[in-house]
């Protein structure tokens, strides 16, 4: 979802903006805010985007360049050797300079992508070439001979490029169609063609970009006889204008926008046969106000599943569409009084006779076992606890490998069931150290070599890659990052505060995660100013043992407590605590932050009358929620990009929670920040980036104007040129941080 992306970017924005040189300092430095928005990056240069090669033998990965953080290189790990090396650097191609095209900066707002160069790739399947874009055309690496080949050269962008599945074309999309180059003849072919300029093919529309997770509208069928992709019209989406104000110039902006309310595209599914371009369309069912949410070929190719979402987001088909004739039949049918939560774990088994798929029906997100006909076989897992991601099965030994947090919901684990096993409440760790891990498999496992990737960190560890194998042991380091005098955050390791994690009861009686960074060197008897850093909406959890934003540290070292807690509503803690602000925004979740306050408050070192609060995107309008509603609590804020009115927010997102606004205006009504304005009382500060196409400029200058008729004061800061993120270059992340530590030192 938009939000959700948004502030997480906002948060690695911070992370790998860091450092100046390291000369002259030693290990009990001071971390300041130049340093952390300054090179090389404080967290280390963790690897990004890492992939096995087709035969396990190889590990490649995006990094960073040395003369440039927000360029990428092309590096490989390679396990005969057990050698790093670089495999293109993009400034030898490019000549450091890369002008995308305003379709391509688009998608990458969408998709959060904030890096430059390579940063995108795929493995042709005989592991010898590797497919990459830059600078708008596509180019091959050849790893037996080393060379980079440029295969496209085209005046407009190619985007969403990627080897077909054996390898003997690669496909990309330019200008709304799809497009394939045949790797053996280099002849390119156009494989759709839009009959007007609403129409457009293989592309992901902006509601399923944004909001969808499906940032693709084309799929290869394994044998390559097949493309499977969406065409979407967006003649009924209403046409809306957006201001883009930069230093000395403005643009006005002609968009279709879906806001909440208004039409979304109409959507369609094709399947063509590649050989003579033929295509049959698949019926979607009567109802055309849907959303296709997600689409996945079978492993034999005979056909597709593909998932669809009604506009409620209250029901999803999966549905099996056959690759020959079109023809569906229903597999099954999930439905929740709340909402779905699209997920990514269905994985066929068996020569797609069976398939593994994720349910929340239990009440958490669980693991189940079917037949291709839509039989259930069984459970897999089960219990008060959340599956994240299923990642493989090994089809000898029948070993089901999934991510997710059987321990705790602060930890993410990577776990083990047997196919044959039913209901698993406890099902066997993998992981052993305790943190926060991510995994990454390969699509087949080597007979020999069955390992994953696995990157973890914890709150006093910053991001490690390394190669594990089936029983968790290590097999290689691809990046240890480890802490040693050379690391950038060596310097600041003496002073580095380790937060602590807790737990306490509720309005509701649920238990609230919270994390607290206190001041170093505390004084008894001393009270200590609080800084509530949240988020507050559906789909994030801030509170978990991973390596965490230096900022943080900056406040606690200057001696404020840092905290953080996970109101109802928040992530990994099944549907009935995320689906309690069903229908209302902006009311749960304040109730549990100030229950958080009052937890504080009965601490003898918190100062009860200084409690701030500061957050970005829905942290932001959790921050005017927050201060108006409880203003006797939240004394000083800092709202970062704040939607302050959700009827000017899209539709897909906003319906979801809130449902449409001609059938929930009450609830419309009282989660907008308007109706409570009056009641602010101490010391507010707001900011936005003046071209935000994300939460857009009009939420602010509402607000601008309600709190102004009302004679109520307020601090206000725009920042031209900027999106959502606010802060493109380091410089102006400086003023941005700057601007938000100087208001809590003046008022808090």
């Amino acid at each position: 979802m938009s939000i959700l992306k948004s502030f997480m970017f906002f948060c690695a924005g911070v992370l790998l903006l860091v450092s100046t040189a390291l000369a002259g300092q030693n290990s009990t430095s001071t971390l300041t805010i130049e340093r952390i928005t300054s090179s090389p990056a404080l967290s280390g240069s963790s690897p990004r985007a890492v992939k096995f090669s087709p035969d396990g033998m190889r590990v490649t990965f995006l990094r960073p360049s040395e003369a440039d953080y927000k360029v990428l290189d092309l590096w490989e790990y390679n396990l005969a050797d057990k050698q790093a090396r670089l495999l293109v650097a993009a400034s030898t191609i490019t000549g450091g300079a890369e002008i995308l095209s305003q379709v391509e900066r688009a998608r990458r707002e969408r998709m959060r992508i904030t890096s430059k160069g390579i940063v995108s790739y795929s493995w042709s399947k005989d592991g010898q070439k590797l497919l990459f874009p830059l600078g708008g055309d596509l180019y091959q690496y050849e790893l037996s001979n080393g060379k980079t080949e440029r295969l496209t050269h085209s005046s407009v962008y190619e985007t969403d490029s990627r080897f077909s599945p054996q390898g003997n074309y690669v496909s990309y999309i330019l200008d709304h169609n799809i497009y394939i180059v045949d790797v053996k003849k280099r002849k390119s072919r156009q494989l759709t063609k839009s009959k007007s300029s609403t129409i457009k093919n293989g592309s992901a529309e902006f509601i399923a970009m944004e909001e969808l997770d499906r940032d693709t509208g084309y799929w290869w069928s394994e044998d390559e006889k097949y493309i499977a992709f969406i065409q979407f019209d967006e003649a009924a989406v209403e046409i809306s204008q957006r201001y883009e104000v930069n230093r000395d110039d403005f643009k006005v902006l002609t968009e279709r926008y879906p806001r909440t309310g208004t039409n979304n595209v109409t959507v369609k599914l094709g399947i063509m046969t590649v050989k003579t371009g033929k295509v049959k369309w698949v019926d979607l069912g009567e109802s055309k106000d849907i959303y296709l949410a997600r689409v996945k070929w079978l492993t034999d190719s005979s056909g597709i599943f593909f998932q669809r979402l009604d506009r409620e987001q209250k029901r999803l088909d999966l549905i099996f569409a056959d690759a020959g004739t079109a023809k569906t039949r229903p597999i099954l049918t999930e439905k929740s009084k709340y909402w779905i939560n699209l997920q990514k774990n269905l994985k066929f088994i068996n020569d797609s006779k069976e398939f593994l798929w994720a349910s929340e029906r239990s009440g958490f997100n669980h693991l189940y076992h079917y037949k291709n006909d839509g039989t259930l076989v069984g459970q897999l897992t089960d219990g008060n606890w959340v599956v994240s991601k299923l990642h493989h099965v090994d089809d000898v030994t029948g070993d089901v490998y999934f991510s997710g947090h059987a321990d705790t919901p602060l930890e993410h684990h990577l776990y083990r069931v047997k196919l044959s096993d039913r209901h698993e409440n406890k099902p066997a760790r993998i992981s052993k150290a305790g943190g926060w891990h991510r995994f990454v498999f390969p699509k087949v496992w080597p007979e020999k070599e069955k390992n994953y990737i696995n990157y973890y960190s914890d709150p006093n560890t910053p991001g490690q890659v390394s190669i594990r194998s089936a029983n968790g042991s290590l097999v290689t380091w691809i990046d240890e990052n480890a802490l040693s005098e050379n690391h950038p955050y060596f310097p600041y390791v003496q002073r580095h505060i380790t937060p602590e994690f807790g737990v306490f009861k509720g309005p509701s009686g649920d238990d609230l995660y919270y994390r607290m960074y206190k001041p170093e060197n505390m004084k008894k008897g001393r009270k200590y100013p609080v800084i509530f850093t949240l988020y507050g909406g559906p789909h994030v959890q801030l509170v978990r043992k991973s390596w965490d934003k230096p900022f943080h540290q900056i406040l606690a070292q200057s001696g404020y407590i840092v905290f953080t807690l996970d109101n109802r509503g928040s992530n990994k803690r099944g549907v009935e605590f995320e689906g309690t602000l069903y229908r209302q925004l902006g009311k749960v979740e304040v109730e549990d932050q100030v229950a958080g306050a009052d937890f504080l408050k009965k601490l003898d070192f918190v100062d009860p009358t200084r409690i701030g609060v500061q957050g970005h995107s829905y942290g932001g309008y959790m921050v005017l929620m927050s201060m108006f509603q409880a203003p006797d609590v939240f004394k000083v804020g800092v709202s970062g990009a704040p939607v302050t009115e959700w009827r000017l927010y899209d539709t897909a997102y906003t319906e979801r929670y809130l449902g449409q606004p001609d059938k929930n205006k009450a609830g419309y009504d009282k989660s907008s920040v308007f109706p409570y304005v009056k009641n602010l009382k101490g010391k507010l500060m707001f900011v936005h980036g003046m071209a935000d196409d994300n939460v857009i400029f009009n939420n602010s200058s509402m607000l601008l104007d309600e709190l102004q008729k009302n004679a109520v004061q307020f601090d206000f800061m725009a920042y031209p040129g900027q999106t959502h993120r606010i802060g493109s270059d380091k410089i102006r992340k400086r003023h941005f941080l700057s601007l938000i530590k100087n208001y809590f030192d003046e008022y808090l």
